[in-house]
């Protein structure tokens, strides 16, 4: 197993000609806590979205378990758990108290 369960190197996002996450490097070791902080706008939806295969990254690369977001996009899938705040249907709900059916399929 990977000494890191997060690698991004150079990740980038560009929207036409905005550039919404620039060149973004990260590692996040196994059994580390960490968390996107930032105004409105500064990338972090955009970052989750290439993180969790939603949408392909203009440049660059991440490493999601082991595997590339780009590549291997069904184990990434297959290695998270993602359920958005938006589409919640309880919202009194924890993440593990959510059914997995009612979550839409990552």
């Amino acid at each position: 197993m990977s000494e890191f369960v997060l690698e991004l190197s150079a990740l980038t996002r560009r929207f036409g000609a905005f550039t919404a996450v620039d060149a973004l490097s990260l590692s996040v070791r196994t059994g580390e806590v960490f968390g996107l902080l930032g105004a409105n706008g500064a990338g972090k939806t955009t970052t989750i979205k290439m993180l969790t295969t939603l949408l392909p990254p203009s440049a660059g690369e991440a490493l999601v378990a082991g595997y590339s977001i780009t590549r291997q996009a069904v184990e990434v899938r297959r290695s998270i758990g993602y359920v958005p705040q938006a589409v919640s249907v309880d919202g009194s709900l924890t993440g593990y108290e959510t059914p997995a059916h009612l979550c839409p399929t990552v």
